[in-house]
């Protein structure tokens, strides 16, 4: 099982791949298990640290799939691509029988975005050995934009994510990542709040995921459709590192990875 490593002055790179038809940015681009480990390896050379594979849309509005269609997309494409990489692969799951064989077949970390809540979930991960990202989300993604409400955000998402991390910890998980789920039941105050306030939650000690990728509160600022999200995405993953974010979840990888080196340098400039 590979693990994810985290080189000093180095904020790391999480490439997404979709093997959904449904998804808000890329659905229906990699179908088939072959094009899909195409496209992992691509990532891979593009400069990803990490491969994020889904097979259940989790975009707002989004319906659950069943444990049959969600594993027939992404066993197949973690069973041709992980063998053939480097670097590790997260699955983005919530179904505690998709973990298992996710990481039977060669995954390395679970990514669930609804932070563990389900017993089965912690257990998935602590017997595998498997690393764990515990994203935060009010509600579920059906209806998780319907009218998000929160007193402190970055306090509520804070509590939450080390309530869960302390689970996993206690039951022996061995590499924890937060993630305080960017768009997931957040209004555009809510996520300007938690990335600006991004340091808060760093603070308690793990190592943060950012996934702003193409997400529609770029829209809202700036225009455009998910294809024209980049530079939004570029402006909110800089200033994310810049407050503590150790990964960036993205869709553009290349780019992504580009602007993140000069970040990184400017950064360690500042130190100096």
């Amino acid at each position: 099982m590979k693990k994810l490593e985290f080189p000093s002055g180095r904020t790391l790179i999480c490439g997404i791949l979709n093997v959904t038809p449904d998804s808000f940015s890329d659905g229906g681009k990699w179908a088939s298990p072959g094009e899909a480990a195409a496209r992992g390896i691509a990532l891979e050379r593009e400069g990803a640290d990490l491969i994020d594979i889904g097979g259940e849309s989790s975009r707002p509005g989004s319906a659950p799939v069943s444990f049959e269609e969600e594993g027939q997309r992404v066993i197949p494409v973690i069973r041709a691509l992980a063998p053939r990489l480097k670097i590790p692969v997260s699955i983005d799951t919530c179904k505690p029988e998709i973990a298992r064989l996710a990481v039977a077949a060669g995954a390395d970390i679970i990514n669930d975005i609804t932070g563990f809540k389900d017993p089965a979930m912690i257990e998935a991960a602590a017997a595998s050995g498997a690393g764990a990202i515990i994203m935060h989300m009010q509600g579920e993604p059906r209806t998780m934009q319907a009218s998000p409400v929160y007193g402190d955000v970055v306090a509520e998402v804070k509590a939450f994510l080390a309530e869960r991390a302390a689970a996993l910890e206690a039951a022996g998980v061995k590499q924890i990542i937060l993630d305080p789920g960017i768009g997931f039941g957040k209004t555009l105050e809510h996520n300007l709040a938690l990335i600006a306030r991004l340091d808060e939650i760093r603070a308690l000690g793990y190592p943060v995921l950012l996934g702003v990728s193409r997400k529609k509160f770029i829209e809202t600022l700036s225009g455009g459709g998910p294809e024209e999200r980049l530079s939004g995405t570029i402006a909110a993953c800089v200033s994310g590192a810049a407050k503590g974010a150790d990964i960036v979840r993205v869709h553009d990888v290349a780019e992504c990875r580009k602007a993140m080196l000069v970040s990184d340098a400017i950064k360690a400039a500042v130190k100096k």
